[in-house]
């Protein structure tokens, strides 16, 4: 097995270090949109995949393989490690995770115990280890889980919500309660990291996909010490921790002070406003707006030099888009996308080069 981030771009900008060249990987690159993965998904569901190390391992190296990205992501789903724990937890094609019996009450704390990842998601270490020992050196694995907020507004909701109106019931009105539930939340999440890091991954990335719906003065009350929980208690373990929200370019300084060392950057704000707010020392990762995706060539082909230009050159950028592979994304436009961020700056030496003046 080699060595972690062996001569990987992928590990050395996100340690904000310059990197041979702009490494790009995709979120939701493993599945969606791929024809292998709408094959495997033929035969069996997506709860038999994630459950299956072999299945998942597959799916995990397709984009590797066609798409010669700079990292891969384990496959699996943000609410695995707690649907281990918790009974009535369940996913749907069209709809998302689906909580049968909400979290609702303090009793309804009970029902989260802590989580053993060796016994309760073996399977999900088993395919860390799998795709570890099957990718290229220098191709890093990233882990992931949800950060507490995101996994709490599942809980409290029963699914996905436009409006999240009883899981900021649940914060505002009972704190002591919210803050039970998101402190348990971090403690799976932080022990389905450690895990998975400790079975080969060599970075972890914690998704709040919701938490964009929060002000920044909640999110620093309710949300932050949760999250800081998660990615202080990775800090030992000297691994990249990527932490990515969708419409959160309001919270990007909190984010970066609940520990990142990567902050993910949605399409909504441009990378150069987005450094600003984050100040030195933190990477950036983003951020094509995913539906650039499905313009004409030369159209896709400048929005993705306006994305690197944007990042001025600086050490410390991850591309990627602002959010996930929508369904029907034509692979050749993922593959495009590798293409052009991988020969930016090549005539000298493959490293971003900072504009003159």
């Amino acid at each position: 097995m080699p060595p972690a981030g062996a001569a990987s771009p992928f590990i050395a900008a996100c340690r904000g270090q310059p990197a041979s060249r702009v490494p790009v990987w995709f979120m939701r690159q493993a599945g969606r949109s791929l024809p292998e993965y709408r094959a495997v998904r033929e035969r069996h569901s997506f709860a038999e995949v994630v459950a299956d190390p072999e299945l998942a391992a597959e799916v995990t190296l397709q984009p590797v393989r066609r798409l010669g990205v700079d990292a891969a992501i384990l496959f699996s789903d943000i609410v695995t490690p707690v649907q281990a724990i918790v009974d009535g937890i369940h996913i749907e094609a069209e709809r998302g995770p689906v909580v049968v019996a909400p979290f609702r009450t303090k009793a309804d704390l009970a029902r989260l115990r802590p989580l053993e990842p060796e016994l309760d998601v073996p399977y999900v270490l088993d395919t860390v280890r799998l795709v570890r020992s099957r990718l290229p050196a220098g191709v890093p694995l990233i882990g992931f889980a949800g950060a507490p907020f995101t996994v709490a507004s599942y809980l409290v909701e029963g699914g996905r919500s436009r409006d999240h109106r009883r899981t900021k019931a649940l914060m505002y009105g009972e704190p002591d309660v919210w803050a039970d539930l998101v402190d348990r939340l971090a403690g799976v999440a932080l022990a389905s990291l450690r895990a998975q890091v400790e079975a080969g991954a060599q970075a972890v990335q914690l998704f709040d996909s919701w938490v964009g719906t929060l002000s920044e003065a909640d999110y620093r009350r309710y949300v932050l010490p949760a999250s800081a929980r998660v990615l202080d208690g990775l800090a030992d373990l000297d691994v990249p921790r990527i932490h990515f929200g969708v419409g959160a370019g309001h919270l990007l300084s909190a984010m970066a002070d609940a520990g990142a060392d990567v902050v993910g950057v949605d399409w909504r704000i441009s990378l150069d406003e987005a450094r600003r707010r984050l100040g030195a020392g933190v990477a950036v990762q983003g951020n094509l707006d995913p539906a650039a995706l499905f313009c004409p060539p030369a159209v896709l082909a400048a929005r993705v030099r306006a994305v690197l230009a944007a990042n001025g050159g600086r050490p410390g950028h991850v591309f990627n888009l602002g959010w996930g592979v929508l369904p029907d994304t034509d692979p050749a436009a993922l593959r495009t996308v590798v293409e052009i961020v991988h020969g930016h700056g090549q005539g000298s030496g493959g490293a971003e080069q900072p504009p003159s003046g």
